[in-house]
């Protein structure tokens, strides 16, 4: 068999893993917008690495471990007074870079059901994802959201 051929054909296997890692990616985010528009705190984190080794950055503040990423949205999203809102996903890439490790890249809309000065109030901005399959499960291990500037 010559050498492209043969490239092409042992090639063939391996995206239509990627792809399927791709889909498997899209499904955590999918599941964790359900779980938050739910208001289903619990479900939503079900994406996130249960590891102290987890990171989360937003607002230029570093939060490490799964049960204070947890604390951070109780207290920013469940807190009294404090409402999660509906959450929407959107230009979404998942680049895969190995059969364990996937980076994410994307846009969030987050609009509030309390209405201010006659317009809803949303918040949104961009978040760069590291995922890693771990158990056979793909996890959010790195969560770097920034929000974007007030207009």
């Amino acid at each position: 068999m010559r050498p492209l051929l043969l490239l092409l054909v042992l090639a063939a296997p391996l995206r239509a893993d990627e792809a399927a890692d791709a889909r498997a990616v899209r499904t955590v985010l999918d599941d964790q917008v359900m779980a938050w528009n739910k208001g289903d705190l619990d479900g939503f984190m079900a994406g996130y690495w249960n590891s102290d080794d987890l990171t989360f950055i937003s607002g230029g503040t570093l939060t490490r471990g799964w049960k204070a990423t947890k604390e951070r949205y109780e207290k920013r999203y469940k807190a009294d007074g404090k409402e999660m809102g509906a959450l929407n996903f959107s230009e979404i890439h998942v680049e895969v870079l190995s059969p364990t490790v996937a980076v994410v890249r994307g846009k969030f809309d987050l609009t509030f059901a309390k209405e201010t000065d006659e317009k809803k109030k949303t918040a949104s901005g961009r978040y760069t994802l590291i995922m890693k399959k771990i158990d056979g499960a793909w996890k959010v291990t790195h969560d770097h959201t920034s929000a974007d500037e007030p207009k």
